[in-house]
């Protein structure tokens, strides 16, 4: 359980918060009959620096003007439909994998950087066979195996306060050192999430969805529901996605796999075909030439982008592979991954009006010292949330360095943007299960009412450095590991990695082309 290192059996440092209030359906007031919504213009391209909006002008939002490749500010004035949510018209969201929030962003109170942040405390522990087992910083960058994190191990994880997290991988792993379980990454190793931190939101209570594996989290990120609370071993469903609804609203969206589009994992409608709707991330073929970076840089975004790490791919001479920051991934991948998605949304004419939330499907298996919350659900079998995760909220609406300790979850994503795109005059939302209908929404986080400038380069080029320069050693390293008669390096397969490529024979047999995201 956690306790203070010296005292076996203290769980001061367990933090156990009231059961989540259930909101009235629809979870907000209606909007006001007489108020119009802002008319969105279309981008502008123009070369001369923008001009500013002169006081007699109407309260409909301002197209953000590029300005040498640079959004201009963008002005906003209440009384819109959703107010805070009428600041945007994009909203992207990377969902990466398996880390939980101590394990990623608990530094920020430990080391002083933020004490705001509801994070780690030096005394905080887990105890296993007599052996207190304090938190500890990790000193590399890649975790080798894959902790426990299926149903099972996360009630034995969660047992006696958040007690049983050295328990759980000393009999998984009992080879391992059990005390990496309670180690945890600082700035050094997250230089990118360290920047975001300082800059943007941080979500202290984000918890996943389900106290339980990846798929049953990413389906209650797309269609507020799961079946189990374990991973199929080929994880084909069939539940209607969000998606559905901004079809029938005929609202723009697209998803941005590195190598499987989960959606079409997920929601058998999106199985096959729907080829406008696909994109690779970063990736130019000859059958999908136009990236989300494309996009992203044209201001051609659609209303939303989801975007998949890269999951599965291998590469024996460089660091392209899974990016996922799943362990065995090494999580300077992820911040590689966060880096180009930052550089372009920052840099886009589009980042007036744009919403960016990085967040991780599950915990992973690593110590996080809040207990989850009772959580409002149709299904009995899922109404508790499952342990918290990392979050950050980027957008020019965010307050710098702003710390949010209201209470999220994966269908808060979902509750965003049905609100955003799909509510209808009398104020209601499709519904999508209790779940969704209870969840908080993030336009409680746009409080601004001027966006901020985009960050200038020279407040993040230390990090294209950093970036660029882990690269160049990745592959430094296992050049010379094959110049010395070494067999490259192999790293351990994962039962979702083998899930991942189960899924995707099944699509092709189905009718997906080779080479079709």
């Amino acid at each position: 359980m956690p306790q203070k290192s010296k005292k076996a059996g203290t769980s001061k440092n367990s933090t156990k918060r009231k059961p989540a209030a259930k909101a009235p359906l629809n979870g907000r007031k209606k909007s006001r009959a007489s108020a119009k919504s802002a008319q969105r213009r279309s981008t502008k391209r123009v070369t001369a620096r923008a001009t500013k909006a002169s006081a007699g002008k109407t309260a409909q939002s301002r197209s953000t003007k590029r300005v040498t490749a640079r959004a201009a500010p963008v002005r906003f004035v209440p009384g819109g439909r959703n107010d805070n949510l009428e600041k945007i018209d994009h909203i992207v969201v990377l969902m990466m994998e398996n880390r939980s929030f101590d394990h990623m962003l608990g530094y920020l109170k430990l080391e002083g950087s933020n004490p705001n942040v509801d994070g780690l405390d030096a005394e905080m522990s887990n105890s296993h066979n007599g052996t207190s087992y304090p938190v500890q910083r990790l000193t590399g960058t890649v975790f080798e195996h894959d902790p426990g994190h299926g149903a099972g191990a996360v009630v034995q994880q969660l047992s006696n306060h958040n007690g049983g997290f050295v328990s759980n991988y000393a009999s998984i792993h009992p080879k391992d050192d059990p005390a990496l379980i309670m180690g945890y990454h600082n700035g050094s190793s997250l230089p990118v999430y360290d920047h975001l931190t300082r800059n943007f939101c941080i979500c202290d209570r984000w918890f996943c969805s389900v106290p339980g594996a990846t798929w049953p989290n990413r389906l209650y990120a797309v269609a507020g529901k799961s079946p189990s609370k374990d991973n199929k071993k080929v994880p084909i469903y069939d539940f209607p996605s969000f998606v559905r609804h901004l079809d029938a609203a005929k609202v723009s969206w697209s998803w941005y796999p590195h190598d499987m589009a989960t959606l079409r994992l997920i929601d058998g409608k999106y199985r096959v075909g729907h080829g406008s709707k696909f994109f690779w991330f970063d990736r130019r073929t000859w059958l999908k030439p136009i990236t989300f970076l494309d996009h992203a840089a044209s201001g051609n975004l659609p209303a939303v982008s989801w975007i998949d790490p890269n999951f599965v791919d291998y590469s024996v001479t460089g660091p392209r592979e899974s990016n996922d920051d799943h362990p065995p991934s090494d999580v300077m991948a992820g911040q590689d991954l966060a880096l180009k998605l930052y550089n372009a949304i920052v840099n886009s004419p589009a980042w007036g009006k744009t919403l960016l939330v990085i967040v991780y499907d599950e915990h992973g298996g690593f110590y996080d010292h809040v207990e989850p919350e009772d959580a409002p659900d149709n299904n009995p079998r899922f109404q508790t949330y499952g342990v918290r995760v990392p979050a950050l909220v980027i957008s020019p609406w965010v307050v710098r360095g702003k710390v949010s300790h209201k209470l999220f979850d994966h269908t808060s994503i979902i509750k965003t943007i049905l609100l955003r795109f799909c509510r209808q005059p009398n104020g209601t939302i499709p519904d999508m299960g209790l779940r969704v209908t209870n969840a908080e929404q993030l336009g409680s986080l746009l409080t601004l009412t001027t966006a901020r400038e985009p960050t200038p380069l020279e407040a993040y080029q230390q990090l294209i450095e950093r970036v660029a320069q882990w690269r160049s050693d990745s592959f430094k390293k296992r050049m010379m590991r094959q110049a010395r008669g070494r067999a490259p390096e192999r790293r351990e397969v994962t039962e979702f990695q083998e899930g991942i490529e189960a899924a995707r024979k099944r699509l092709r047999e189905e009718g997906l082309p080779e080479g079709q995201p």
